[in-house]
């Protein structure tokens, strides 16, 4: 027994249903009296009734029809514009009726030329000592106007069957048969199931663009008139034969044989275990022949031909419902009419049924008849005696369908479809408007996921995003207009009267529906999200403008779709707040062109008792303007911490790593740093649901939380460390005593969780998907150890200062300077700086340097006072604990410093403090951060001399500090590390 390929290695490639149906027919020739043609249009252009045919059928690109009456007219159209198609009417009346099927021909004989003929006794008869070398194929026009889509879609087929089989796998229906009156019936019959049934399959995609595409992945449709020419395409085509559809009577070798359908039914037997055969047959005593073979029997002369040939085709074929029959006495046991269907029902099919719908490829015909390749590719290539037991074959089944639909809802924005959404929806959108910013990035991100593989190498813990619901801006407009809020929005009244009327107001009561299906499928809390059109653009930063509320999924459905309806209008009303008036002025917007989508989202998290968080939320960057060490500013960076994501965004403390230096963690340096500098509180959603009244502050309904409080919770397990107060030791992992340091050592050092490789991953991918350094948000919800989910949440561009990335600030002249370093950290251009402090170097002691303390404390306690920012300038390192290797300052003491400037001097050269606790500080606080030893060669600018010039407002034995009149320019390429302040104008 072969061993069965494992469903979690096989990747399921998503079918590119737009490299299918390439070559098209836009431009169809009819030469045709002026009598024929009318007959053919039946008083109605052949344009209008081919695009009406189209559309009935949600098809694209219908052909044009160029109409000529003679063969001198139809030669001329022919040499000045292109032709997919020719079609003629030949006048009976004609001694040659086909001669100018042979004259063009000869000139285009790579166009397909078609005849179109009455029918009738007479033409039969001529047709068969004709003359047929010109053309491709004679029809028996019926007046059905559904021919003439019929013959357009068995050319293009013919145009595309080699490319598209070979690429994806799409399946062939076979039809064999010699009359052309009968082909000329079954062919539109054939097509229109084929058609219809594709619409039915295509609802399987998530919006209409979707559905659009998958239509190309239907089963074509192939006509063979000899023996010979069944089996060129069956041979050819031989693993894409979806069933074939045979006459009994037809040329075999050159001369008409009785049993020809008979003797090819039977090689075909021969060749494949199983491929569903029709017999079609004038006469009954054939039926006797269908039987022997275990295929169905259609007489021809039967009026309901049509219909019967529909039937069987659907019955065998594998379209319409896939009907589980008893193998015994072939009775319905039941009927899957979707994926979802067979995906529910797929643990209670009998396993006598099971084996016999798998012994005849039922199940992999059932996807190919649908267009889903991947899956009927994967169960075609087992055999059912390769299975240890059906309960085997029902787990492969169901873990395909599980890894199928994932793949197909992965990077797909799907219009919402209550009696659709599941467990397995990924990203759905609400209205037809816009998804607004926040929605357009969640989205692409979806797509990142679904386009690297990479990404998702251990199941255990899978990449995403959290499952999403968009409601677009169209249902802001109708929500807006409909409550007349225009009014109020604009006016100047407080952000809580704002607030007010917007919870009043109502939302479209078409959606009730659609959210109660949403609230059903998610488990967890919901994040309600702003996703307006401005947020998250790449050339302006509105992060962070608008609001996000959380909603707890309370006991009573009815309490939570309240609470839903609140948080959106809430998310409304944020647009119109004092802050975000202010904002859009300050970015010259318009406040009332500005639209706002909401993201419904699931929130990331596990429920402790009352209180819900993830077990890491973080920031990353793909770009590292205050690498430490080793670090490169190309690696990135990142701020995690326990619980909700709002503590990083109010600036609460958090652990700062490169993904590429995971072991290089400044505030885990040392004891003293590890218990001063790591997280002691964080953010929860308490999940009581108390407080149901809405306010301007969207955290209303969070508890900032201990960390003593996440001990008892038990969610910190993985995350902690524990300090011993005896031995003054912290350990690495959680023990019972001792106080826990939220330091994520096991996530970071030992790869409980792969987090920084991850961030890795990500930061590389978004920034090259994206063309630009990006930001972003995530969570993590840690299971186990080796266990868990990691979610993108948000992906920005990082706005960069455009001067800057065009200049080269090593290029600036010297004597324009006042600073200069080639080892300075941060980014961007500071323009609002009058003040410069500096301990002066000629008389400079370390013997001072406690001394000098107590002033820089005074000096920037007036800054303090002031709300104004200085540049300061000192050797050695700025707050050493050790007075001999610098000043000795304590943080609070520079607070108000927006540059920090180390110099090494001729005689006091000391390493800078890249690495320190200090250092940390200037990461938080964005401080730049210069390091200059003017002694050595390259190595920075300190022109004391000219500051030395300058009055001073402020001079002791010690310090000076100048200032100027006009602010002095401080330029910071982070990705360079070169920054220069500039001169003044004096």
């Amino acid at each position: 027994m072969e061993k069965l390929p494992d469903i979690k290695a096989f990747r399921f490639k998503d079918t590119s249903f737009a490299s299918l149906m390439t070559k098209r027919i836009f431009n169809v020739l009819l030469i045709a009296t002026k009598y024929d043609s009318f007959m053919l249009e039946d008083d109605g252009r052949i344009d209008e009734q081919i695009f009406n045919e189209y559309t009935s059928l949600n098809l694209s690109y219908p052909p044009r029809f160029t109409q000529v009456v003679t063969e001198e007219e139809a030669l001329a159209e022919l040499e000045e514009n292109h032709y997919e198609l020719i079609i003629q009417m030949p006048n009976m009346d004609d001694v040659d009726m086909f001669a100018t099927a042979k004259h063009v021909k000869q000139l285009y004989p790579d166009i397909p030329f078609v005849v179109l003929t009455p029918f009738s006794r007479e033409v039969t008869k001529r047709l068969s000592y004709e003359n047929l070398s010109g053309v491709d194929y004679v029809f028996s026009w019926l007046g059905n106007p559904d021919l003439l889509l019929a013959i357009i879609k068995l050319m293009e087929d013919a145009m595309n069957v080699e490319h598209d089989t070979e690429s994806v796998g799409v399946q062939i229906v076979l039809l064999i048969e010699d009359s052309v009156r009968f082909y000329s019936s079954a062919l539109p019959t054939l097509f229109k199931i084929v058609m219809e049934e594709s619409i039915n399959f295509s609802k399987e995609a998530l919006n209409e663009h979707q559905q659009k595409l998958r239509m190309r992945g239907r089963p074509k449709v192939m006509l063979a008139r000899t023996y010979e020419e069944a089996v060129d395409i069956y041979t050819t085509y031989y693993n894409n034969i979806l069933g074939v559809v045979t006459d009994m009577s037809y040329s075999h070798r050159g001369t008409k044989e009785k049993l020809a359908g008979y003797s090819f039914s039977k090689w075909v037997r021969s060749q494949k275990r199983f491929v569903p055969i029709v017999f079609t047959s004038s006469e009954l005593t054939n039926k006797v022949y269908a039987d022997e073979l275990g295929c169905t029997f259609i007489d021809k002369n039967s009026k309901s031909f049509p219909r019967d040939l529909k039937k069987e085709v659907i019955n065998n074929f594998g379209f319409g419902d896939f009907i589980i029959v008893n193998p015994e006495s072939k009775e319905e046991i039941l009927r899957i009419r979707n994926l979802k269907d067979l995906q529910k029902n797929i643990f209670s099919i009998p396993t006598e049924s099971l084996i016999y719908h798998l012994s005849n490829d039922h199940f992999s015909r059932f996807f190919y008849s649908r267009a889903m390749f991947p899956m009927a590719e994967w169960l075609k290539r087992i055999k059912v005696t390769d299975y240890k037991s059906m309960d085997e074959a029902r787990e492969l089944i169901y873990d395909m369908i599980i890894k199928y639909r994932k793949v197909k809802n992965t990077g797909v924005v799907a219009i919402f479809d209550k009696d659709r959404f599941d467990e397995f929806s990924n990203f759905a959108r609400m209205g037809d408007g816009s998804i607004g910013g926040k929605g357009r990035s969640i989205a692409f991100m979806d797509n990142i996921v679904k386009e690297h593989w990479e990404l998702n190498d251990d199941d255990n813990i899978p990449v995403k995003i959290p499952r999403t619901v968009v409601l677009c801006t169209d249902i802001f407009d109708e929500f807006m207009e409909t409550n007349d809020l225009y009014p109020i929005a604009l006016s100047d009244k407080t952000d809580e009267e704002i607030l007010e009327h917007f919870i009043e107001a109502r939302l479209p009561e078409r959606l009730i529906d659609d959210f109660i299906a949403f609230l059903e499928t998610i488990q967890s809390p919901i994040a309600v999200r702003s996703s307006s059109l401005l947020e998250d653009s790449h050339y302006q930063p509105f992060a962070g403008v608008y609001a996000t509320y959380m909603i707890p999924m309370l006991e009573n459905k009815e309490d939570t779709l309240e609470q839903l309806r609140k948080a959106i209008k809430a998310v409304y009303a944020s647009v119109f707040y004092k802050d975000s008036k202010t904002y859009m002025a300050a970015t010259q917007n318009i406040i009332d062109q500005e639209k706002m989508a909401i993201v419904i989202q699931e929130a990331v998290g596990t429920r402790y008792g009352d209180h819900f968080y993830p077990t890491i939320s973080g920031v990353a960057r793909s770009l590292n303007f205050y690498p430490i060490g080793n670090e490169k500013a190309e690696e990135g960076i990142a701020n995690i911490v326990l619980g909700l994501g709002k503590y990083i965004v109010e600036g609460g403390v958090s652990i700062r790593f490169s993904p590429s230096h995971p072991h290089n963690i400044v505030q885990l340096s040392s004891v003293e740093f590890a218990l001063r500098d790591t997280q002691r509180f964080f953010y929860a959603l308490d999940m009581r649901g108390l407080n149901n009244n809405f306010t301007t502050d969207d955290g209303f309904n969070l508890l900032k939380l201990t960390i003593k409080d996440a001990e008892k919770d038990n969610s910190i397990r993985y995350i902690s460390s524990t300090y011993d107060p005896v031995d003054q030791v912290i350990y690495d992992g959680y023990y019972e005593s001792g106080r826990k340091i939220i330091s994520f050592a096991n996530v970071l050092q030992h790869n409980v969780f792969p987090l920084a490789e991850i961030l890795q991953r990500i930061l590389q991918i978004g920034e090259r998907e994206m063309g630009r350094a990006v930001e972003i948000e995530f969570a993590v919800d840690l299971k186990e150890k080796g266990e868990g989910s990691f979610y993108l949440l948000q992906i920005r561009p990082i706005v960069q200062n455009k001067e800057l990335q065009v200049e080269d600030l090593s290029q600036i002249k010297p004597e324009d300077e006042i600073l200069h370093s080639n080892n300075a950290l941060g980014h961007g251009i500071i323009n609002d700086i009058h003040d410069i402090v500096y301990i002066k170097t000629k008389s400079f002691n370390a013997i001072n340097n406690s001394k000098i303390v107590s002033e820089i404390d005074n000096l920037n306690s007036n800054f303090l006072k002031q709300e104004k920012n200085y540049i300061l300038v000192g050797p050695g390192r700025w707050g050493s604990s050790d007075s001999w290797l610098g000043i000795p300052v304590k943080w609070p003491q520079i607070s108000n410093a927006r540059i920090l400037v180390e110099l090494a001097l001729d005689n006091y050269k000391i390493e800078p403090s890249q690495g320190t606790h200090f250092f940390q500080n200037l990461t938080s606080f964005g401080v730049g951060y210069f390091s200059i030893n003017p002694y050595l060669e390259n190595d920075g600018i300190f022109n004391e001399d000219f500051l030395n010039e300058q009055p001073a407002i402020y001079e002791s034995e010690f310090i000076r500090h100048v200032h100027f009149s006009s602010p002095m320019i401080i330029k910071i390429n982070g990705k360079k590390n070169i920054g220069s302040i500039l001169k003044p104008e004096i």
